[in-house]
């Protein structure tokens, strides 16, 4: 037994209120999927599952680290820093996690655990001077989103590539949506901890019947009526899927393409939104809106089960919390030991039963079933999707530069401002 449940007699969702309490997050993730480009791996791994790679401290000239060697000169010291979000994993009312209790009983590794990350531009602000100057930032493990950090950490050289071969765990039971995401290629830097969608949810008492496409939200009945993001990473990446274009593979004229689709819904759109659209749709400003899926959950555990979330027949966006090393990293192999641990289906299990976002390991639903019994969670398409609805979800686009980054803002900027 490496977990232990939490009390199956309380109501998870409705005690925690967990994603209540991080839904101003997301507002604050400026371009999930934001990059300067999918790092080019000539060869992801080796059979030992490392290999050389830049150490540029943002230049090309750094030398090349030789990570055979720094795995093999690291050992386990028996402590972990751990750096996440706030209400991120397993909490009982003193504040203490059954996951990191089972963890350190089992493996002997103390964790330091800190809820110091509130979004990801300032924790990178913080950071980044000091990894710039090749200093420890405190922490050997942190959660950092797919974006535009996340790729500039790659990039620099910032991110310890992991050993392939002491992450079993992570082979046998990831989903194999995280198994090698676009801006990690054979997840050589990172594992994810938690995912969340980007869909359309609708108040079923006021739109008449069931929203399934994004070409619902042209419908004249509705002007008015409809919430977007203010975001222009999630807005422009919707309304690629809403022209059918898989945003990975966009090129600069189905930009334009996708803004056409948007000229055309604006009459229709009451407000772009950071945060809030959740009441608005409770309260009937709004029928239909852009929305997180891990909102709608809580939303619907509150007692609103009129609002509905849908991956509209286009599809839906796909967003990914990841831990990742840093290179100033003091415990690497501690930390890597987690990262493994957690792909274990009870460890992710009670983790997952109280986070209630959507779960790496698919195993850990049967665990939120029949250990826990928690089926509010383990049956939940918002916490355990269906092999369909991940198949109906898609990466964010990944710029290729600073000029086509410009480009997507100078094309999907003037929608939500105008």
């Amino acid at each position: 037994m490496t977990g232990s449940p939490i009390d199956p007699s309380k109501s998870p969702a409705l005690m925690r209120g967990l994603t209540q309490s991080r839904m101003s997050r997301r507002a604050l993730l400026r371009g999930a999927g934001m990059g300067a480009g999918a790092i080019a791996l000539s060869s992801l791994l080796a059979a030992c599952g490392i290999q050389g790679t830049q150490k540029a401290g943002g230049s090309t000239g750094g030398a090349v680290t030789d990570w055979t060697k720094y795995w093999a000169d690291h050992k386990k010291t028996g402590t972990l820093n751990f750096a996440n979000w706030p209400l991120y994993i397993d909490q009982d009312d003193s504040g203490k996690s059954a996951s990191l209790a089972a963890f350190t009983k089992k493996t002997g590794i103390k964790v330091n655990y800190k809820e110091v990350i509130q979004d990801n531009p300032s924790f990178y602000a913080k950071i980044s001077p000091l990894l710039k100057g090749d200093q420890s930032i405190g922490y050997d493990l942190m959660v950092i989103t797919n974006g535009w950090e996340f790729t500039e950490l790659l990039n620099n050289g910032w991110l310890v590539q992991l050993d392939q071969t002491k992450i079993p765990n992570f082979k046998a039971n990831a989903d194999r949506t995280v198994l090698s995401p676009a801006y990690d290629p054979g997840a050589a830097h990172s594992m994810v901890w938690q995912t969340g969608f980007t869909g359309l949810a609708y108040n079923e008492k006021l739109t008449g019947g069931p929203i399934t496409s994004f070409a619902d939200l042209a419908d004249p009945k509705f002007k008015g009526k409809i919430g977007m993001f203010s975001d222009t990473s999630e807005l422009g990446n919707a309304a690629l899927l809403a022209v059918g274009v898989e945003p990975t593979n966009a090129t600069q004229a189905d930009f334009q393409k996708a803004r056409d689709w948007l000229e055309k819904v604006k009459p229709n759109i009451a407000k772009f939104y950071d945060q809030g659209y959740t009441d608005a749709l409770q309260n009937g400003d709004i029928w239909i809106s852009q929305a997180w899926s891990g909102d709608i959950y809580q939303v619907q555990a509150g007692g609103h089960e009129e609002i509905k979330y849908v991956t509209p027949k286009e599809g839906q966006m796909m967003w990914h919390d990841n831990m990742c090393i840093p290179i100033t990293a003091e415990h690497p192999v501690d930390a890597l030991t987690w990262m493994d641990y957690y792909y274990q289906p009870d460890v992710a299990g009670v983790i997952e039963d109280y986070v209630n976002y959507v779960c790496p390991v698919p195993a850990a639903k049967d665990y939120i079933l029949n250990t826990i019994k928690d089926p509010d969670v383990a049956n939940s398409p918002l916490v355990f999707p269906s092999t369909e609805e991940l198949g109906q979800s898609h990466e964010f686009y990944v710029y290729k530069g600073r000029s086509d980054y410009d480009k997507w803002q100078d094309v999907f900027n003037p929608i939500v401002q105008s």
